[in-house]
């Protein structure tokens, strides 16, 4: 701010965060903030979100696919750590993979007022949190029945016996009764990355320990692996869907299927292993990234490809497209996106290009970039034809060229997440204000609680706090939809909704600190004039001074703003000072105008 005299200045601030020194060094830009987004560079509050099913679905979800049938009828797929499911316009359909059946005879035995039932199942092989499915009905333990239902397994006690819980209690203490037909779900999986100890970690040195390493047979005293946790991808074939949870094989979901509700049932003839799965464009072959091979290997930098237009042929032969490729550079892909001319593919270390040429070659495959590898699988998105994604230290894109995105907030969201948890990065793009999103895990929880937007065509960046999981564009939806840690589908951002379900959101915008001629004179404060684009809603304004850019601080106010105020009167004195504004009450909208503040010097002490 320069000097001033009393008369009134407009606080002119450069758009989006600035977070890559200090608050004094950053004068004439906004600083901080959460739930505010930037257009035409003034900062106005993110819209609310609604849910779309009032019921949780089980586990967190962490890819989600969204599209229309062949009657328009709008569709939405995500998979969590424990089941699959399609959003059918009214509820989340459990569609999760059948794996194996077995048949119960004289299997189930309860104990009279409890609920819990215990299931005789020869070589189940299931764990703790596995899912059966009793598809046939049985009546045991007086008043329990059993059938048509999904029961999670509770407990194990060993390789031939699981206990499930009922939905009613029990009236009479029973042993060897029932009979019926269970059907295994697919096995339930991780919820978080685990950091790996153990023998079988790090690096083993026979003899005398040395610096970095450690003698034979002797535990890791700290982690250096991680063991990743459940993640799913998912593509349309058609109006049908094709998916795959990592490190499995691929399934299809028919939308057309008699069964209700149809189950996604196995590709047989699909790699035994893919990391990942995405169908290509115009010429119609599903891609495995990270896959086994038509010689039964696995290579975590094997490119894998069906036959053109056949989803169930992966058996190179002269009659068939379908191939491998195995990259270079790099220890395993992490993930890939379709884009308009190719599908780009990124390795922990490099970006790949995946051209159609047709036979002999069917694909050709350029290295695009290098030192600029892929967070996570879902760290990356296209949008437009150009491609963006997150690293493990900086933010890309590629236009034709990798480029090196220069972000205002970089140190901030890099010294703010989680290492152990990267995989949950999740990128997506809000079309509607042409953003860029990546979620993320803040270094103080494990699941994703942060995200950080890009701005490709104002560019600048915003930072925020939220608890999306997966995040798609508004496409056959209204706006954009998204998944919460708390286990719900949710409508993001519908118009005029500023509420959190119904409950008031949190959101502000803060400067960086100014002051007058270098801060050799005080600031006396003493009037703000709003200029704000509002609803009917009520927003906050607070002024903080202090002396010193690390001293202590005076904060004055909140001093409340609605569509009627014309002036707020203060009396704030400081050598530097800051304005922070934010929704005072639940439903408001605002948006920075031309505010003015009057200012005037009031010494040097």
């Amino acid at each position: 701010m320069s000097s001033t005299d009393g008369t009134l200045l407009k606080l002119n601030y450069e758009a989006g965060f600035h977070r890559e020194t200090t608050r004094y060094t950053e004068e004439g830009k906004w600083y901080d903030g959460d739930k505010v987004r930037f257009r035409e560079g003034r900062p106005e509050n993110l819209r609310g979100w609604v849910k779309r099913v009032d019921t949780p679905f089980d586990g967190t979800a962490r890819d989600l696919r969204i599209w229309s049938d062949n009657n328009t009828r709008r569709l939405a797929a995500f998979g969590t750590e424990k089941k699959l499911y399609v959003y059918d316009g009214s509820d989340n359909v459990d569609i999760t993979p059948i794996v194996s059946s077995t048949t119960f005879t004289s299997a189930f035995a309860t104990q009279a007022t409890s609920f819990l039932v215990s299931v005789s199942s020869a070589s189940h092989n299931r764990v703790i949190g596995d899912f059966v499915l009793i598809s046939s009905s049985t009546t045991i333990g007086g008043s329990i029945v059993l059938g048509t239902s999904v029961y999670n397994i509770i407990s194990v006690t060993d390789n031939n016996n699981f206990t499930i819980s009922a939905a009613t209690a029990a009236s009479a203490t029973q042993t060897s009764a029932g009979a019926g037909t269970g059907q295994f779900l697919l096995e339930t999986g991780s919820n978080i990355a685990i950091a790996g100890l153990g023998f079988g970690a790090g690096v083993y040195n026979a003899g005398v320990s040395v610096t970095g390493q450690r003698a034979w047979n002797t535990a890791a005293s700290a982690s250096n692996i991680i063991l990743q946790g459940t993640q799913w991808s998912l593509d349309n074939w058609g109006e049908d869907l094709l998916v795959c949870r990592r490190g499995g094989q691929i399934y299809y979901w028919d939308r057309d299927a008699a069964a209700i509700p149809a189950r996604a049932v196995v590709v047989t003839a699909s790699p035994a292993q893919s990391n990942s799965i995405l169908v290509s464009p115009n010429d119609r072959h599903v891609i495995s990234l990270g896959a086994t091979g038509f010689a039964a290997d696995y290579s975590p930098l094997r490119v894998r490809w069906s036959d053109q237009e056949d989803y169930t042929n992966w058996t190179p032969s002269v009659s068939s497209t379908s191939g491998e490729v195995e990259l270079t550079d790099g220890t395993r892909i992490i993930g890939g996106v379709r884009s308009r001319n190719q599908i780009n593919i990124w390795t922990d270390k490099s970006m790949y290009g995946m051209t159609f040429v047709g036979n002999p070659f069917v694909f050709q495959f350029r290295q695009l970039g290098t030192n600029c590898g892929l967070l996570g699988q879902h760290a990356c998105v296209d949008y437009d034809g150009r491609a963006f994604w997150m690293s493990d230290d900086n933010f890309y894109s590629f236009d034709g060229q990798v480029r090196n995105l220069r972000s205002t907030v970089r140190r901030y969201v890099f010294d703010n997440i989680n290492f152990n948890q990267l995989d949950k990065v999740y990128a997506g793009v809000n079309s509607e204000f042409k953003e860029i999103i990546w979620l993320y895990p803040s270094s103080q929880s494990i699941e994703c609680d942060s995200y950080v937007i890009y701005n490709p065509e104002e560019d600048h960046w915003v930072y925020g706090t939220c608890k999306w999981t997966t995040f798609k564009d508004r496409n056959v939806y209204d706006n954009t939809i998204t998944t919460g840690s708390d286990s719900y589908l949710y409508d993001n951002e519908p118009v005029d909704i500023y509420t959190g379900d119904s409950e008031t959101i949190s959101n502000f915008c803060e400067s960086s600190d100014f002051d007058v001629e270098e801060g050799m004179d005080m600031i006396f404060i003493d009037k703000i004039i709003p200029d704000f684009e509002f609803n009917d809603g009520t927003i906050a304004i607070k002024i903080t001074t202090k002396q010193y850019p690390t001293g202590p601080e005076t904060v004055k106010g909140p001093y409340y703003i609605n569509a009627g105020t014309k002036k707020v009167d203060l009396r704030a004195r400081g050598r530097q000072a800051r304005i922070r504004v934010s929704a005072a009450s639940n439903n408001t909208y605002w948006r920075w105008g031309a505010v003015r503040m009057s200012g005037q010097r009031d010494g040097n002490r």
